[in-house]
C-alpha cells in the first residue's frame, strides 16, 4: 500500500513537466500528474495532461521512454496527439516495471524533449549485495584501535557572539587518526544543565556554519581532516581520489575515524546528556552520519539526507560525477577495476549499515542526480535497527524545509534508556 505521507506529496508534482515545457518550439503544454514512487501490487500508471498553446488546431508526436537507472531500454510508446485550440487531453501510459528499483523517463514532442524525471518501484525492495572483504570488521576495529591511541587534545576558545545570548559558541581543535588536527564549532546553551547534543556532518566541500539553531540542544558541527575550516592546510587535494592505491590512505580511512573523534568530544563534555547524542548531515555528511553509527555505538540516533559513497559499482555506472575523477585517478595509477573496487568496498556505506544498532530517519530526494535514489536505497536497505524513510519525489539533492523538523522531532522520541 502507498505511504499516506508521500501519497500527500505526488500530488503536488504536477509541476514536474511544466516548468520545463513553455518552449516556443513545442505545440503543447504538458502536466504530469503521476504517482512517482509505485507499490506492488498497483500497476505503475503515468498520467500526463496536454493541453494546445496555439492558436490553432495541432497534431504533434508525443513519446514516452522509460529506461533504467542504468540507461537500459524497458518501455516506448508514442502516439499522436491531435488538439484544437485551447483544449486539452490526458494520456495514461500503464506499464510493467521489471524489477525494484528507479528508473528514468523521458517526454519528448516531435523528438525535442519535454522533460525528464525519475519514478521508483518498490525501492525497499531493491537489493544491492554487500561486497565486504572478510576482514572488513577487523580493517575498523584496527583503525579504531590507532584512533584510541592518539590523545585528543581537545581545545576549546570561546568565540564573540552579539547575536544569540542564549548560547556559548567554540572553536575546537583536537586530534585524530595519525595525529591529523581537525575542529569544529560547537554550540552549548547559557543555562546550566545536561542537554541532547546533535553532531552535524557536512557534504563534500561545504563551508562551515556557526551552530546554535536548535534550543535546548548542544551542537556540534564537524569539520573533517581538510575540509571546512581545515580545507587552508588541506594536503588531500580531491578528497575522494587521495589514496586510491591503498585502503590504509584512502582519505575515507581518516576521516571516518575523525567522526568518532567527533563522537569522542561530544561524550566528554559534562553538558551533555550522553544518553541523547545524535548525528546528522547530508549528502557526504549523509554517508558520515551512516558511518558514524556503524562505526559507533554511542549515537542514539542518526538523520542522514541524500547520503553520498554508496554501492560504488553501480553509482559510477548511474551518474558522472564522481566516477570520473575516480576512474581518472585509477588510470594514472594503473589500478586494475578488480583492485578499485576491492579497496572502495571497505568504505562503501551499503557494507557498513547492516552494524548499524541505533534508530535512523533517511531522507532522499527522487530526483538527485549527485547521489541517485539507488544508491541511498542501497544502505537504507542493509539496516535492521529501527528506521523511517522519507522519499520527496519533486526533490533534487535536498530535502525540503520541513525535514529539519521532522528530523528532529524523531530525534525527540529517542533514548538510549527508552
Amino acid at each position: 500500500m502507498k505511504n499516506a505521507l508521500l501519497a500527500m506529496l505526488f500530488l503536488a508534482s504536477a509541476s514536474l513537466v511544466q516548468a520545463q515545457s513553455e518552449n516556443a518550439d513545442l505545440n503543447f503544454d504538458y502536466q504530469v500528474e503521476p504517482s512517482l514512487v509505485y507499490y506492488a501490487p498497483e500497476t505503475p500508471e503515468l498520467q500526463i495532461a496536454v493541453y494546445n498553446k496555439g492558436e490553432s488546431k495541432t497534431t504533434s508526436n508525443v513519446k514516452l521512454n522509460i529506461t533504467t537507472d542504468k540507461f537500459e531500454p524497458v518501455y516506448a510508446m508514442a502516439q499522436s496527439v491531435s488538439l484544437s485550440e485551447g483544449d486539452s487531453t490526458k494520456l495514461i501510459y500503464n506499464f510493467i516495471l521489471p524489477e525494484p528499483g528507479f528508473y528514468r523517463c523521458t517526454l519528448s514532442e516531435n523528438d525535442a524533449q519535454v522533460k525528464r524525471f525519475n519514478i521508483g518501484y518498490e525501492p525497499k525492495s531493491i537489493v544491492s549485495l554487500p561486497d565486504g572483504q572478510p576482514d572488513l570488521k577487523e580493517f575498523w576495529d584496527m583503525t579504531k584501535a590507532e584512533l584510541a591511541a592518539v590523545a585528543p587534545e581537545y581545545q576549546l576558545t570561546q568565540i564573540k557572539d552579539d547575536n544569540n545570548k542564549n548560547r556559548k559558541l567554540y572553536l575546537v581543535k583536537m586530534k585524530s587518526l595519525g595525529g591529523e588536527e581537525i575542529s569544529g564549532y560547537y554550540s552549548v546553551p547559557v543555562k546550566k544543565g545536561k542537554y541532547p547534543a546533535v553532531i552535524s556532518y557536512m557534504g563534500y566541500g561545504s563551508k562551515p556554519w556557526i551552530p546554535g539553531g536548535t534550543p535546548g540542544y548542544v551542537e556540534f558541527v564537524l569539520s573533517t581532516r581538510g575540509q571546512g575550516l581545515n580545507e587552508p592546510a588541506n594536503t588531500y587535494g580531491d578528497w575522494i581520489t587521495y589514496g586510491l592505491e591503498d585502503k590504509n590512505n584512502f582519505y575515507y580511512r581518516g576521516a571516518f575515524m575523525d567522526l568518532v573523534r567527533a563522537i569522542d568530544f561530544v561524550e566528554s563534555r559534562p553538558e551533555v546528556d550522553t544518553n541523547r547524542i545524535y548525528a546528522e548531515g547530508g549528502s557526504q555528511g549523509g554517508a558520515f552520519s551512516l558511518a558514524a553509527a556503524a562505526l559507533d555505538d554511542r549515537l542514539c540516533a542518526i538523520g542522514p539526507t541524500i547520503p553520498f559513497l554508496s554501492d560504488y559499482q553501480d553509482y559510477f555506472q548511474i551518474v558522472h560525477w564522481p566516477a570520473e575523477p575516480v576512474l581518472k585517478k585509477q588510470k594514472e595509477l594503473g589500478i586494475s577495476d578488480a583492485k578499485l573496487y576491492q579497496m572502495l568496498s571497505y568504505f562503501d556505506i551499503k557494507n557498513l549499515a547492516s552494524w548499524i544498532k541505533c534508530p535512523v530517519i533517511m531522507g532522499i530526494g527522487l530526483q538527485d542526480e549527485v547521489c541517485p535514489p539507488h544508491t541511498n536505497m542501497s544502505s537504507y536497505n542493509r539496516i535492521s535497527s529501527e528506521k523511517e524513510l522519507y522519499i520527496y519525489p519533486l526533490n533534487e539533492h535536498n530535502t525540503p524545509d520541513s525535514w529539519g523538523n521532522t528530523r528532529m522531532e524523531f530525534f525527540g522520541k529517542q533514548n538510549k534508556n527508552n
